[in-house]
């Protein structure tokens, strides 16, 4: 008895580590160190990819990087502001760059709903940009070079289901290009489009490159963390991440057809998607100031004189929405991280999802899906809590054992299984219900952690966000007085100290709870609820003589 009390309070102590820590790593504080200003490098000057000689479609290093001079055409830039029905952005006619980004639809906080969420940002230490040009063996548009725009206004109109948003640029030689943004009503996929003219009297060869530049940003925060960084996706592997650290020991380089790279971060994510049809060189640069590129190279496209060639990509830039992301390309669904229990994790987000989209509410879903979770394991539960009740029933001859054997320990537990074994008792029995809890209390943390459709969900009365704690800590409350009653139903230790111990859980683990998501606090107090009921029933009929 006393290693079975021993084990459940390890388990539960684990449990609650577990859960702060993660806690931690969405809620608690992050120090943030700034990188120091003096030392800063103009925002747009970065490294442009050369062309590799010969162009290379499999293997090979990382492409060479050269610097081009380009605070002259960042101080000459202009801002070019876009705004769709999802998105506001800000363009730099500096090669395009898309250096700001609102996410209209994702309030960063919902008492003041016309802020959103903004993702890429150029204003140090926090720099998050989308940079992209033509790279060749001819003079052709970078990142740095300047482009020109009709105006500095784009808005999409209403009725409209498309906005083109149209930067040109010339060369000496007669080159033309026409770089377009290609913005669709409700999606968060922008077409990136090359329309490259050739009028220079010899045929040139072209390549396309995208690239991600981010400031370093620590993933941890406490003691675990929720991860942020670069992501690459391959036929061979389908999601990979990489800490900013591991770039500086192993680039990313690699060339790859049907795959794509990107940068996730809690909730949003921003993915580099190039014609799946085609190989990509993809590469990473460790750059000064703690930033980093993440990037792609496509590959070579042969222009006569006179013609005219089209080279498109695709960037998405938004939540990381599994109905979202699952079309869009293979593996990107993945950004929405489940962690190593995925497999638990998936379905209870399907299931929620399906009741969410009957009540109209997450909170609900939680509780009739807590609900079915008792039902499919109510044959394992109830063989727990038959175990428990029986060991309550021989609870006062456990006792008058140990009192008569109290310096004969090997005599002792001789007894205690020789009692066991005739009331067939199984002694770990009680533990079941905590073991089958456990990873699914886990999973469901990362589903509530992860889903960006749980973000500022609300419930009722109080609870306005299921993904923050409960601001009037009744739920921590509550829960913390249904582990109290569902402790009594339990045989108590038959150690002092441990009963003792046990007696202060409700109180730790209300303190614990008072600081976790109000969703999975809901979800505890509700399977405490359900178990007491089924416990108390089982005691009953067991105490009473039912068999």
């Amino acid at each position: 008895m006393e290693n079975v009390r021993l084990i459940l309070i390890v388990a539960l102590a684990m449990l609650g580590l577990m859960i702060w820590e993660a806690w931690q790593a969405d809620y608690g504080p992050q120090a943030v160190e700034p990188a120091p200003l003096a030392a800063s490098s103009p925002a747009h000057e970065t490294p442009v990819p050369n062309v590799p000689t010969p162009p290379t479609t499999e293997g090979g290093a990382m492409p060479d990087v050269q610097q081009a001079a380009a605070a002259p055409a960042a101080a000459a830039a202009q801002h070019v502001t876009v705004t769709t029905d999802l998105l506001e952005l800000t363009l730099s006619t500096a090669g395009g760059t898309i250096d700001d980004t609102e996410l209209r639809a994702y309030p960063v906080d919902p008492k003041v709903p016309d802020v959103g969420v903004r993702l890429f940002q150029d204003n140090p230490p926090k720099v998050y940009l989308f940079q992209g040009g033509l790279a060749g063996n001819v003079s052709l548009p970078t990142h740095h070079d300047l482009y020109t725009v009709e105006r500095d206004d784009f808005r999409l109109a209403d009725g409209a289901e498309q906005l083109v948003v149209p930067l040109r640029w010339r060369s000496p030689e007669g080159v033309e290009v026409e770089k377009r943004y290609v913005f669709t009503r409700g999606s968060y996929l922008v077409d990136v489009q090359y329309v490259v003219t050739n009028s220079s009297g010899e045929a040139i060869d072209v390549h396309r490159y995208e690239q991600l530049k981010r400031n370093e940003e620590s993933s941890r925060q406490g003691m675990v963390y929720t991860f942020t960084g670069p992501v690459l996706s391959t036929p061979e592997k389908r999601f990979k991440k990489f800490d900013f650290d591991d770039l500086e020991e192993a680039p990313i380089d690699l060339s790859a057809a049907n795959a794509w790279v990107g940068i996730i971060q809690h909730y949003f994510v921003a993915a580099l998607l190039p014609p799946a049809d085609q190989t990509s060189k993809f590469y990473s640069k460790i750059l000064p100031d703690k930033q980093y590129l993440v990037g792609l190279l496509g590959p070579q496209t042969t222009i006569a004189p006179g013609a005219s060639a089209t080279l498109s990509s695709r960037l998405y830039v938004g939540p990381k929405r599994h109905d979202l992301l699952q079309d869009i390309a293979p593996g990107l669904e993945l950004t929405v991280d489940f962690g190593k229990l995925w497999f638990i994790a998936k379905p209870l987000f399907l299931v929620l999802k399906f009741i969410h989209d009957k009540t109209g509410n997450w909170g609900w879903g939680i509780i009739l899906l807590t609900l079915m979770l008792k039902l499919l394991f109510y044959p394992l539960s109830a063989a727990g809590y038959r175990s428990m009740a029986n060991m309550r029933r021989v609870q006062p001859r456990l006792l008058a054992l140990r009192d008569r054997y109290a310096d004969d320990k090997a005599q002792l537990n001789q007894q205690m299984m020789k009692l066991y074994k005739e009331e067939k008792i199984n002694p770990l029995g009680g533990c079941l219900p905590i073991v089958v809890q456990i990873p699914v209390f886990i999973a469901l943390y990362w589903v509530l952690l992860e889903t960006v459709e749980m973000r500022q969900a609300p419930f009722i009365l109080w609870i306005t966000d299921l993904s923050a704690r409960d601001p009037m800590f009744v739920l921590p409350l509550l829960m913390g007085v249904s582990m109290f009653i569902q402790q009594k139903l339990n045989p108590a230790p038959m150690d002092p100290t441990q009963a003792k111990v046990m007696q202060i859980l409700p109180v730790v683990f209300t303190v614990f709870f008072a600081f976790f998501p109000a969703g999975l606090v809901l979800y505890w107090l509700v399977n405490n609820i359900l178990s007491i009921a089924q416990q108390w029933h089982i005691t009953r009929s067991i105490e009473s003589g039912a068999k």
